[in-house]
C-alpha cells in the first residue's frame, strides 16, 4: 500500500531540512551499537544512476591513518589560506573546518567511476553520474543522521591521490569526500559559515530559476 505523508510530516521533514548542518565541533562520546551499520543502510537508500549504487564507504579507525589524513589537511588548508587576500585571510585562518581530533566515526566516501552494477545505463554520455549518486548518499545519510540527534561534517580540503593512497582503495576509485560523524557539541539554526560572517544564504529561489 502506497504510504500518504500527511501536512505534520511535510512540515517536520521541512524542519530537518532546515537544522540540517555541516557540524565541525563534536563531542567524543561512542554512537549506541548498531547506529553507524544503520545509517548507512539508509544511505544506499538513495538514488543513483542505472541502480548502480557506485557508493564506497571506507570507515576510518586507525588511528595512524586518521594522522595521516589530518596532517593532509593541515597542508591544503595553509595553501587555501595563502589564495586569500586582505581580511578574508585572517577570517578564512579563524574558520574551523574539520572535526577530525574529536569525532569519534570517520570515513570516507569514494564512487567507482565504472560499476559493473547498472550495466553503465545513463552513464554512456554523463559519466560524472555515478560521483553524482555518491553525493546523493551522502547527504542522505546527512539526514539520517540529523534526524537521530547526529552531525555530519565533511571535509573537503584534502588531496585525493593523498587520500587515495593513504586508505590503500583502488586507484580507479573517485574520492567525494572525508567525513565526521558523532553527536554535535552544540546544535543551531544557522550554518557555522554564516555565523563566522564568511557567507550567508542570500538569494532567493525565483532568482535561481530561469525560463
Amino acid at each position: 500500500m502506497t504510504p500518504q505523508f500527511n501536512a505534520a510530516f511535510r512540515a517536520e521533514l521541512r524542519t530537518l531540512f532546515e537544522w540540517r548542518r555541516d557540524v565541525r565541533h563534536f563531542r567524543r562520546d561512542a554512537l549506541p551499537e548498531g547506529t553507524l551499520e544503520r545509517l548507512l543502510e539508509t544511505a544506499s537508500l538513495a538514488p543513483s544512476v542505472g541502480l548502480s549504487e557506485p557508493w564506497r564507504f571506507v570507515l576510518v579507525s586507525d588511528p595512524a591513518r586518521r594522522a595521516a589524513i589530518r596532517a593532509g589537511f593541515v597542508r591544503q588548508n595553509a595553501l587555501a589560506t595563502e589564495k586569500q587576500a586582505g581580511e578574508r585571510a585572517a577570517l578564512y585562518a579563524r574558520l574551523k573546518l574539520e572535526g577530525m581530533e574529536a569525532a569519534p566515526v570517520q570515513f570516507a566516501l569514494f564512487a567507482d567511476p565504472d560499476p559493473a552494477q547498472g550495466h553503465g545505463l545513463g552513464r554512456r554520455s554523463m559519466p560524472e553520474t555515478a560521483a553524482y549518486s555518491a553525493v546523493l548518499a551522502a547527504h542522505t545519510l546527512w539526514l539520517a543522521a540529523r534526524a537521530e540527534g547526529l552531525g555530519l561534517g565533511w571535509v573537503s580540503i584534502l588531496d585525493p591521490a593523498e587520500v587515495t593512497g593513504i586508505l590503500d582503495v583502488p586507484a580507479g576509485w573517485h574520492f567525494i569526500g572525508y567525513f565526521c560523524l558523532g553527536y554535535p557539541e552544540a546544535s543551531a539554526a544557522s550554518p557555522e559559515l554564516e555565523r563566522a560572517g564568511w557567507e550567508r544564504r542570500r538569494t532567493p529561489i525565483s532568482k535561481l530559476v530561469y525560463r
